[in-house]
């Protein structure tokens, strides 16, 4: 008996410092960074691995998991344009909702609908020079308007800044959005 306390105690200090290394490892978020950068090519990866390759798209990788919706999206027969919310993006709607990430998560039905509200499936993706203003119909079916001044205001009204254009995947494009979508 007393062995087996002792191995368990002993297995739980290494996995105490296991996940204390883990921590160490994890890149710091410095509250200046505009927008994520790869560093390595991104076309020949997918949408999902674009976003699975930038620890700054941790909580949107975490939410489309969630959603089952890893899958669909890493579908290389596909062509997506994806506006991806940074992980400040997220912590700030999950401020603004006053929901917390399990809450939200907990919530299929309604983290993916969001989800889909930054995806347009198309036959070609949508690159920062054919981006006209108007509305555009999102993969959620509700409605995303990109404004003369190449902003997108979301069904809430809320207005959304591109940080960063155009990273080519191989079923589509990832553009880098600054606040997380909300449809009605």
């Amino acid at each position: 008996m007393k062995l087996v306390k002792i191995a368990a105690l002993g297995t739980l200090a290494l996995s105490i410092a296991g996940l204390s290394a883990c921590n160490n490892m994890m890149p710091t978020k410095s509250p200046t960074m505009k927008a994520p950068m790869h560093s390595q090519a991104t076309t020949s990866m997918n949408v999902v691995q674009i976003a699975q390759s930038n620890p700054d798209f941790s909580l949107l990788v975490e939410a489309v998991v969630a959603a089952d919706l890893a899958g669909a999206l890493s579908d290389t027969s596909a062509s997506y344009t994806v506006l991806a919310p940074t992980n400040a993006a997220f912590v700030q709607a999950l401020q603004e909702t006053g929901m917390t990430k399990a809450e939200l998560f907990a919530n299929k039905p309604l983290l993916t609908k969001i989800l889909t509200y930054h995806v347009l499936k198309g036959n070609t993706p949508v690159y920062q020079k054919h981006v006209r203003p108007g509305n555009y119909t999102m993969l959620s079916t509700d409605t995303l308007v990109i404004t003369p001044q190449g902003r997108l205001m979301d069904e809430s009204g809320r207005i959304t800044k591109i940080l960063k254009t155009d990273i080519a995947a191989s079923n589509g494009v990832v553009h880098v959005i600054d606040r997380v979508l909300m449809p009605k």
